[in-house]
């Protein structure tokens, strides 16, 4: 399809990447339902590894079978599948260029319970070219007592990646030196924000923030220059506007489980603060197909202004 002139603007603020990278972020721009709104919906299904199959497929057990979730990004029409190494060697093939492929290069499990949060790396650029991946994601945990080895890795793989034209997607979750609410604190998400696009970003994936400001000098700066952050849309806008004022990609994601009415009405407002979109799994994946379908669409009317 021809870009949009919303596609131009957004890969405008990406000069010093290559051909190759803009070509897949356009690529993820272009494609599904939302294709030439640069908003995205991106079905993300990590959380077998994350979290143990049993809590993750129990609730659908259809979702057990990797070619499940394949399926279910192209029959909603999301911009993207994204997945850790097995998944996507299951289904790679099958599905070769009916849906955008985003491998998750570094996850965690529950099993262990660590002081320094630090995710194992279980999958290389290399594998995500092979498997004709457009993007590679890895998580940071900022606040970690390991995260200096993370942010040194990420920078490692982020110029991997553009070295073969892939951009790089990060889940920044804060954890570890902080309270279990400062972890979505609006200041805390703002400034993992800002720490994933100073090392190098395309696009990045935060937690809903909370009206909870978690450090006293970030509380005294927000009061003084006047942040609102009473409702969701109010702390979107500023997360946003801390990845370099709204210059890179910020999407947001779907969270512990909850019922469709609160879900939506968190859409709204994510897309009301100038969200770029959602990256939803359990949400999705862990309802029938015809619902989870239907969600999805009716998450993709409201990023398209339908709703």
């Amino acid at each position: 399809m021809a870009y949009t002139d919303r596609v131009k603007q957004i890969l405008s603020w990406y000069t010093s990447d290559s051909p190759g990278t803009l070509t897949n972020l356009a690529r993820l721009m272009n494609t599904g339902t939302l294709a030439g709104t640069g908003k995205f919906v991106i079905l993300p299904v990590d959380q077998g590894f994350e979290h143990g199959p049993a809590r993750s497929f129990g609730p659908n057990p259809a979702g057990y079978d990797p070619d499940y979730h394949a399926q279910l990004a192209i029959d909603s029409g999301c911009n993207a599948y994204a997945a850790p190494l097995g998944f996507l060697e299951a289904i790679a093939g099958k599905f070769a260029g009916e849906v955008p492929l985003l491998l998750k290069l570094n996850n965690s499990d529950s099993l262990a319970k660590v002081p320094n949060p630090m995710s194992a790396v279980t999958a290389s650029v290399k594998d995500a070219v092979r498997l004709g991946c457009v993007a590679v994601g890895y998580t940071i945990y900022p606040g970690s007592g390991a995260r200096n080895e993370q942010y040194e890795a990420l920078r490692e793989i982020i110029a991997e990646g553009k070295s073969y034209g892939l951009p790089t997607v990060v889940w920044a979750y804060p954890r570890g030196n902080m309270s279990k609410e400062g972890e979505t604190g609006i200041d805390v998400i703002a400034y993992a924000a800002q720490i994933s696009a100073q090392l190098g970003a395309h696009i990045i994936k935060v937690k809903p923030p909370q009206d909870h400001l978690e450090q006293p000098e970030a509380k005294k700066a927000f009061e003084k220059a006047g942040i609102s952050t009473k409702t969701m849309a109010d702390r979107v806008r500023e997360v946003v506007r801390s990845a370099f004022n709204g210059k890179r990609i910020v999407i947001f994601s779907g969270g512990e489980a909850k019922d469709t009415p609160a879900l939506l009405e968190e859409i709204k407002q994510i897309n009301a603060g100038g969200g770029f979109g959602s990256i939803m799994g359990r949400n999705a994946f862990q309802r029938p197909h015809g619902e989870s379908v239907k969600l999805l669409k009716d998450v993709m009317n409201i990023f398209a202004g339908k709703a």
